[in-house]
């Protein structure tokens, strides 16, 4: 199972996820929201586990994290991983609109001065802006657009710029996010729970129930479970190969 976002150190018991992740062989990328969380959520990485940390900082607490940036910079060559960042267009962030920009435009930048990173986006209501930037930084590696929402237009464009995506759940609900993912190609595709943010019938979801995408995706895709299972783990070698030869 692959669940490519995920907040393992918002759960109550973080340590807790990790161990159940590690027992069920999961590939997971666990994103924070500050840079200063990052160090602690690396500590729940055990040696061998396939449990990734990456390093991040979140758009909608930009305003109030931003003197992190140089944290930011200070652990970034630690890590091939960045995420949470990205934008968010909703109307009660709007008004740090100037910080958001200035926090994702810097971390981009630092980004490509280090050879470019996989990046973990959040794009909310800001799709259009979000590919802006991204394409004011080529260098800056590898963006995996997360639960993206945007219009066909920016989807369109994103698919020309050979972007992933990461699906899951919860996003999965919407009759608009199911007729996207018939036109994403599937190879650009991997799994994601944004738990414990993201919720079925109330209850926060743990980084297994990534599992239920499975039969949903086979079901679009008109193919069998195990194939899907297939295409998903190809994807992520497939993403992991290409940051290496970048």
């Amino acid at each position: 199972m692959i669940d490519f976002h995920a907040h393992i150190d918002l759960y109550p018991r973080p340590d807790q996820v990790a161990k159940k992740c590690i027992a069920r062989e999961m590939d997971v990328l666990s994103v924070t929201t500050t840079p200063s969380a990052w160090k602690g959520t690396s500590e729940l990485v055990a040696p061998g586990s396939r449990i990734h940390s990456a390093l991040g900082l979140h758009p909608q607490i930009a305003h109030v994290r931003k003197s992190e940036l140089e944290l930011f910079d200070s652990f970034l060559p630690a890590t091939i991983f960045v995420g949470e960042i990205g934008l968010d267009g909703a109307p009660e962030f709007k008004s740090h609109w100037a910080d958001q920009l200035k926090v994702f435009r810097h971390i981009l930048k630092s980004c490509s001065n280090v050879g470019g990173r996989i990046m973990s986006i959040h794009s909310r209501r800001a799709a259009g802006m979000v590919l802006d930037e991204l394409s004011s930084f080529p260098l800056s590696g590898i963006p995996i657009l997360h639960w993206f929402s945007g219009e066909k237009r920016d989807l369109d464009r994103a698919i020309t710029q050979c972007y992933w995506f990461s699906v899951g759940p919860a996003m999965l609900t919407s009759a608009k996010s199911r007729e996207m993912i018939i036109n994403i190609p599937r190879e650009r595709i991997l799994t994601e729970t944004d738990g414990p943010f993201a919720k079925i019938a109330g209850t926060s979801m743990m980084p297994w129930d990534v599992s239920v995408v499975v039969p949903q995706l086979a079901a679009i895709w008109k193919i069998t479970d195990r194939e899907v299972e297939m295409q998903l783990n190809n994807n992520l070698c497939s993403l992991l190969k290409q940051h290496r030869q970048s």
